[in-house]
């Protein structure tokens, strides 16, 4: 009994302790699983959100005598400008252009090595000088076949010369006659290739087709040019390039639903994107009569007021505002503008998303010209609507944002 006594002293008591309660731990146990539920929807509703970046959609009224209609952005282009090359194949020996020369029509810019076709000028002009003595001795010998047929008809008149003597002269004569008539023409080929020579020699210098200013040189002394492409890329077809400055103008596309709003003489403001507070006076040339099918665009020509200042250049971005007629009734005209970061460009205009609380709207836009990184929309949208800048591509009608 004792040993068992023993026994039941080292046995472990698992039952409660009398006074304690299960709670605490189920309170416990209760309060992670609310924990771990609201992280899970937290992750699902807030951590499945596409951030985003977002503006409002402006409105602005055009106002003064003159308000723009109608805002289009271009480049400054050359109407007149021309690759300078050479007519003949030949190794250059020199070249005196360089980028920003002046340059008049006729000058001068490169040359050719012109040894071998000097060399066929002084063959050409030998030759005419051969044929050239060829014909004065002709001459001399018809005098004399003259003399000759004379003196035979004055003996056959006598009755001492045959008939036969007679018709031997003026066969004769007749016979020199031919020769000297071949030997003319003779010397007429011989100056008509000395001309041709001459080309030749003139072939080689490459002068400047009309006044302007040399924008680029593509070819050094010892190189082959050639007005055809020619030995797999090593031989140059430009000396360089010559623009007329007198000939800028300007380029723009204007969307082909706007378009109606452009004139032949509209007067235009152009602002240069390295200039932007630089107004510059232009006018409407012409609407070019074609639409590009791919952009939904028409080009329109745009000339400068004056020029002459060096800072337009070709090629220079541009931004244009077509100007309405003084006293036009456009003042009141609202424009709404959208950050041209929102406009999500397609074939037939564009596509803007609006954001409606934690929810984008995806929205088609009609758009028309563009000025100061913003697109004037036409419908769409409303003033003080709220547009996603830089839409992810993953973003799509219905889908959850959250503002950064």
């Amino acid at each position: 009994m004792a040993e068992r006594r023993r026994l039941d002293e080292l046995r472990i008591d698992r039952s409660e302790t009398p006074g304690t309660s299960p709670w605490p731990r189920r309170l416990l146990l209760l309060g992670l699983s609310v924990l771990l539920v609201a992280i899970a929807a937290w992750w699902f509703l807030a951590g499945h959100a596409i951030v985003v970046e977002t503006a409002t959609v402006a409105e602005a009224r055009a106002g003064g005598s003159a308000p723009s209609v109608l805002d289009a952005s271009g480049y400054v282009v050359a109407r007149r400008q021309a690759t300078v090359a050479s007519k003949v194949t030949g190794r250059l020996v020199e070249v005196t252009v360089e980028e920003g020369m002046a340059v008049k029509e006729g000058q001068i810019l490169a040359r050719l090595d012109d040894a071998n076709v000097r060399h066929a000028l002084a063959l050409a002009e030998a030759r005419v000088t051969a044929a050239e003595s060829t014909l004065n001795e002709i001459q001399v010998r018809l005098r004399e076949a003259e003399l000759d047929l004379g003196r035979a008809r004055d003996l056959a008149a006598a009755g001492v010369a045959s008939r036969q003597s007679l018709d031997a002269a003026q066969a004769s004569r007749d016979s020199f006659a031919a020769r000297l008539a071949a030997t003319r023409d003779d010397v007429t080929v011989a100056e008509r290739e000395v001309a041709l020579r001459r080309q030749d020699v003139e072939d080689t210098l490459i002068r400047a087709p009309f006044d302007g200013v040399a924008t680029s040189k593509n070819a050094q002394p010892g190189e082959i040019v050639s007005p055809v492409s020619a030995g797999g890329g090593f031989t140059r077809t430009g000396i360089g390039t010559i623009v007329d400055m007198s000939s800028l103008e300007i380029e723009v596309d204007v969307n082909e639903a706007f378009i109606q709003r452009v004139r032949r003489d509209q007067p235009v403001l152009a602002a240069l994107q390295a200039y932007p507070e630089w107004k510059i006076p232009a006018h409407v040339i012409t609407t070019v009569p074609a639409a590009d099918r791919q952009k939904a665009t028409v080009k329109v020509r745009i000339a400068f007021n004056e020029l002459g200042d060096p800072r337009i250049l070709p090629d220079m971005g541009v931004k244009v505002a077509f100007q309405a007629e003084p006293g036009a009734d456009v003042a009141a005209r609202p424009r709404l503008l959208v950050p041209e970061r929102a406009l999500r460009r397609e074939k037939d205009g564009g596509i803007v998303f609006v954001l409606h609380g934690d929810r984008v709207e995806r929205r088609a836009v009609a758009v028309g010209g563009s000025t100061a990184g913003s697109v004037e929309v036409t419908s769409g949208v409303h003033a003080g609507d709220t547009v996603v800048l830089d839409p992810p591509a993953d973003l799509a009608d219905g889908s959850r944002v959250r503002r950064r």
